[in-house]
């Protein structure tokens, strides 16, 4: 095939990035730098599209939900496939945790009219797949058993805010039955069903709106990527969001024997009926109810009008469940260090599926096989990493966060003394655009490596994931005028980390640094039976080459991490980000400005001697931090560059810099959710990220004594990190 000019021009670029690369990569010497860049040269020239093909053929090829024979048989598979790809203590770990699994349910109105809701996704012209028997009907994971006759309520989102409204339109709902939308703006299905059980609804419908996610936004599957009528997105209603994982082993591992707590004690188990519903199925009640118009703001895409409902529609509800104790499966393999074995970087990915998982999660999981096949490869060719590189497959994501949760509470200890990092991929693609999520002092180098690699499109991925921020800068600022030229490095990296997949526990309770990785695109089928092999053909990734490269991306920045001289860290990034996260706490707030603080410090410094809560300390101290963040990777910097690096100097530079990430984590957790322990990053009960969760989360409810004693909290971490960062610049020094 004769290239085009554009395609040589950039192939030189990437040839130049990449001798770039060779001569400095963060963490490494000159002459490291020039080993690793063979290293990752050999490595992303070993994952082929073909083989990602393959791969997700066999985790699409049935419906594989978690606890399921084919779930647990893929996990024997993946198994005996990192023993021939040469993965050493390859072991299946089983967690007896509390399940979830569908026995029946059924949803007939029953005024003003008839309809029995269908509860079915229909197949789809061409795709076979869709008509295979062994796909579930509707259904919601963790809901409860029960059944109702009663109206039904249209609560939009169901978020606080709209049954707020409701109220002030002389409706309750007490005793009935809420239908709520995904979006508009997006909750976590989990947020919407505790919102509905507090506000003592008997239960909850949630259906997809062709606004969000059907033909409202394009051509629909099989013509197109968007959501048809029938699509039905499952989904688990747990309330993770205060702990993940089995819901009766709050905070401890569930292996076998382990001490459970009533599931009636357990907070994070709903005590609501929920199940989802087709646009297909919704429409009926929704083009029947009675009552207020509803808000502009409220209304979908379906040709009627939404009203808020009254006592006119009535349904009656059945659900039947199989909730209990049933094993989940986590495969753990590894990549023993040739150097530095008791040092750990962390890789994972999820298994179950609501049904094919066509991207969420078997996108990731065939990247995640082609991914170990390239790290066993060089292995074998004696190109063993210096830390080890530890590969799990997670059972029970969808149902709580439960397989990477156990795990992580099993080995908390030990991952807390030996894990550098923790890289994350949950979807691999549902399309061409990349997002990578890191704490901040990872940040830096996570754009280091996308300078490395090369786009589908033939463009440098870093250029591309440019291109990407920028336009949804653009279509964010609706002034459609913002180039490429204009993002920094420093905004690429979404630094702002929620919850909803499996870095949570490590992030949250064990304090290790994390990084997630997706390409994403036009995608309206998820959670259900359309998400499958047929999809990603066709609309999400025809050709597999984004899958391929998820594997090539994924495995340069878990070998970086592996084969660092000195981990590369930036903490004075970490700090600028901290001190973006008071300032916006303080202006989000309206909390009171002082005057006379520098302005490189902060712009939104804040005290009110009223209230009790002085952020300005807060803020010196993360002056302090920044200070001493700068000096270390200065000094770093110049010991790299000479070339000449003392493994015990390493060993104690390295073991510290890892320690700092676990001296943001507060024994006693955030107030009213001490499982998450995090004081930087935490999760709104929608997943959303919220920074500075116990600070902010007391100063939005005015509770000001508890903003008092986080901000000290805070302050505190600060005072330390500071100190141990000065501790690690005497060390290089004195060297």
């Amino acid at each position: 095939m004769t290239r085009t000019h554009a395609q040589l021009l950039s192939l030189a670029a990437l040839t130049l990035c990449t001798t770039a690369s060779a001569q400095t990569i963060l963490g490494f010497t000159l002459a490291s730098a020039a080993h690793e860049a063979a290293i990752e040269s050999k490595f992303k020239s070993i994952p082929n599209a073909d083989e990602e093909r393959r791969q997700h053929r066999i985790f699409t090829q049935e419906p594989h939900v978690a606890g399921s024979k084919r779930n647990n048989e893929l996990a024997e598979y993946i198994r005996d496939e990192w023993k021939k790809q040469g993965l050493e203590d390859v072991i299946i770990r089983r967690y007896d945790v509390y399940g979830t699994n569908p026995k029946s349910a059924s949803l007939e109105m029953i005024a003003p009219i008839h309809y029995q809701a269908t509860l079915r996704e229909t197949p789809l012209p061409g795709d076979e797949d869709s008509k295979n028997p062994a796909i579930s009907g509707a259904w919601l994971g963790m809901s409860i058993s029960g059944e109702v006759t009663a109206p039904v309520i249209y609560a939009h989102s169901g978020n606080p805010e709209d049954y707020d409204l409701l109220r002030k339109n002389g409706i309750s709902v007490k005793g009935k039955i809420v239908l709520v939308r995904y979006s508009n703006p997006y909750s976590y299905r989990g947020f919407k069903a505790l919102t509905a059980q507090r506000e003592g609804a008997a239960a909850m419908l949630v259906y997809s709106d062709p606004q969000e996610d059907g033909y409202k936004k394009g051509k629909v599957d099989p013509d197109g990527p968007w959501g048809p009528e029938y699509h039905i997105q499952r989904g688990a209603i747990t309330y993770d969001f205060m702990v993940p994982g089995d819901p009766q082993t709050p905070g401890w591992a569930s292996v076998p024997g382990a001490k459970r707590i009533p599931i009636e004690e357990a907070v994070s188990a709903p005590k609501i009926m929920a199940l989802p519903l087709s646009w297909h199925d919704a429409k009926p009640l929704l083009e029947n109810m009675d009552g207020p118009l509803a808000p502009p703001d409220w209304g979908g895409s379906l040709p009627i009008q939404y009203h808020l409902g009254g006592d006119r529609v009535k349904v009656h509800l059945k659900i039947e469940m199989d909730n209990g104790i049933q094993p989940y499966y986590v495969v753990e393999g590894r990549i023993r260090g040739a150097e530095l074995p008791d040092e750990w970087v962390v890789l994972g990915n999820h298994r179950d599926a609501w049904v094919f998982g066509g991207v969420d999660p078997s996108s990731g999981t065939a990247s995640m096989m082609e991914l170990t096949r390239a790290l066993g490869k060089l292995a074998k060719d004696g190109m063993r990493p210096r830390r080890t590189l530890v590969v799990c497959s997670w059972d029970g994501e969808e149902v709580g966060l439960t397989g990477s949760t156990e795990w992580g509470e099993q080995f908390a200890d030990e991952l807390r003394a030996k894990a550098v990092a923790y890289i994350n991929v949950d979807e691999a693609t549902s399309g061409p655009n990349f997002h990578g999520q890191a704490v901040a002092s990872l940040a830096p180098m996570l754009v280091e490596t996308t300078r490395t690699l090369q786009d589908p499109s033939g463009k440098i991925l870093y250029d591309v994931w440019k291109e990407t921020i920028a336009r949804e800068k653009a279509a964010g600022n609706q002034s459609g005028q913002f180039s490429s030229s204009g993002v920094i490095d420093d905004s690429l990296a979404d630094t702002r980390i929620g919850s909803g997949s499996d870095h949570t526990v490590f992030l949250n309770f064990i304090g290790m640094p994390v990084i997630g990785l997706g390409f994403d695109g036009d995608y309206g089928v998820y959670h259900s039976a359309y998400d499958d092999f047929y999809w990603m053909n066709h609309f999400g990734d025809p050709g597999y080459k984004y899958h391929t490269l998820m594997s090539q991306l994924w495995g340069v920045t878990a070998l970086r991490l592996a084969n660092a001289d000195l981990l590369p860290f930036d903490f004075a990034t970490y700090a600028s980000n901290v001190r973006q996260f008071v300032n916006e706490l303080a202006r989000n707030n309206k909390l009171v400005i002082l005057s006379g603080v520098a302005g490189s410090r902060s712009e939104a410094a804040t005290e009110s001697k009223d209230l009790g809560l002085n952020l300005t300390r807060v803020l010196a101290a993360i002056d302090n931090f920044e200070a001493a963040g700068k000096r270390l990777n200065e000094s770093l910097t110049h010991k790299l560059a000479s070339g000449k690096i003392d493994p015990k100097m390493a060993d104690t530079l390295n073991h510290g810099m890892m320690q700092v990430e676990r001296n943001w984590l507060n024994p006693d957790g955030i107030p009213g959710r001490p499982w998450f322990k995090h004081i930087l990053y935490g999760a709104r009960f929608t997943y959303a990220h919220l920074e500075l969760p116990g600070l902010t989360e007391a100063v939005e409810a005015q509770d000001w004594p508890t903003a008092k004693q986080q901000a000290e909290v805070l302050q505190r971490a600060l005072v330390t990190n500071t100190k141990l960062l000065q501790e690690l610049n005497e060390t290089v020094s004195s060297k």
